[in-house]
């Protein structure tokens, strides 16, 4: 049994990793556009993934892929002007949270889905104590007293394992710590325990200590209060360590959908494999580490046919003849690439 089986072991046999039918969150087909000085430029591209009940779902890809936007669009929080949304739905719990007026996103944001942004210092307000903040959301959502309010900040800073949170709290943001700050962003997430949470790139800037701190809290969170996670981010060590399944994204597409075992032992697409062979790897050093080739293209000057293309070292003529659908390449797999089942990407285990 490979080590990424193991880890994943307990969670595939059980029902939260099952749950992907039953859904709590479906995006079908997001697009979303930007304006430029190049035009109208379309930076996340007929979008669809599902999340299950308890289920935690890793979105993956290198800066510039489409992640944060997408992360954002579920919360309508991408400024228009100069986002337009040019089509697609998000579905939550039978409402399509993209038609729902400003009034109804705001009662949903924060109480049924609550997100962790990139960087806790400027996300949280330096002028106001982290209690102040955390207390604001329980008021915002569930009323009652400042005082129960303030009780309520304590009880989730003490949950995400913030020391002597009874003092704690009345501190500001520049009295913590990089990852204490991540702690209190994470407890404002959860003081209302949500169903669904974002999770964008939360261990980024943090030490690895720190990381498995937060992954470790962020799974038991989902044992505990029973939450769905979306977890953003660019880190498959991240993804290898908590998410059930995995959706890849590249140049404002999906380019892969599997469960988590699968997408590691058996890629179907070249520009995931590129990602798991960047990987710092366990064991004796081989030589240098393994990188991909060029960069993202911009959003308004997109390659003809696949988009990974100009930088896939399996690249053929007919990769580029045509604009290349998702399709089926195994039972809960899928692939936008037209050589899937030609070339032998062994993964990693």
């Amino acid at each position: 049994m490979s080590s990424i089986e193991s880890a994943h072991d307990e969670r595939t046999r059980s029902p939260a990793a099952a749950a992907s039918k039953d859904r709590l969150l479906d995006v079908d087909g997001l697009s979303i556009d930007f304006a430029t000085d190049h035009g109208w430029a379309n930076v996340v591209n007929d979008v669809s993934f599902d999340i299950g009940h308890h289920e935690i779902l890793g979105l993956v890809g290198e800066s510039g892929s489409g992640k944060t936007v997408t992360g954002l669009s579920i919360l309508g929080l991408v400024p228009m002007p100069p986002g337009r949304l040019s089509g697609g739905h998000v579905w939550f719990e039978g409402q399509d949270l993209l038609t729902l007026p400003e009034r109804a996103r705001r009662d949903i944001r924060g109480n049924d889905i609550s997100m962790i942004f990139q960087e806790p210092m400027t996300s949280l307000n330096p002028a106001f104590t982290i209690g102040d903040q955390i207390s604001e959301t329980v008021l915002r959502h569930r009323g009652g007293s400042r005082r129960a309010a303030k009780r309520r900040a304590i009880e989730v800073l003490d949950l995400v394992g913030i020391p002597k949170a009874v003092k704690r709290v009345d501190d500001y943001p520049h009295e913590f710590s990089g990852g204490m700050r991540q702690r209190a962003m994470i407890a404002m997430a959860l003081s209302c325990e949500p169903k669904l949470l974002l999770a964008d790139e939360p261990t980024t800037a943090l030490d690895v200590t720190i990381q498995a701190q937060i992954l470790e809290l962020l799974a038991s969170m989902r044992d505990e209060i029973g939450m769905s996670i979306l977890m953003i981010t660019h880190d498959l060590g991240v993804v290898a360590e908590i998410c059930d399944r995995v959706v890849v994204m590249y140049a404002g597409q999906v380019v892969e959908r599997a469960p988590a075992i699968e997408l590691f032992e058996t890629p179907d697409m070249p520009y995931t494999d590129g990602l798991l062979k960047a990987m710092p790897q366990l064991g004796p050093a081989t030589g240098k580490l393994a990188s991909i080739p060029g960069h993202t293209p911009e959003p308004w000057n997109m390659p003809v046919g696949c988009r990974f293309h100009p930088r896939c070292p399996y690249g053929e003529s007919k990769c580029t003849q045509s604009p290349i659908e998702l399709r089926q390449t195994g039972p809960e797999q899928m692939s936008r690439c037209v050589r899937s089942g030609e070339i032998d990407l062994r993964g990693i285990s």
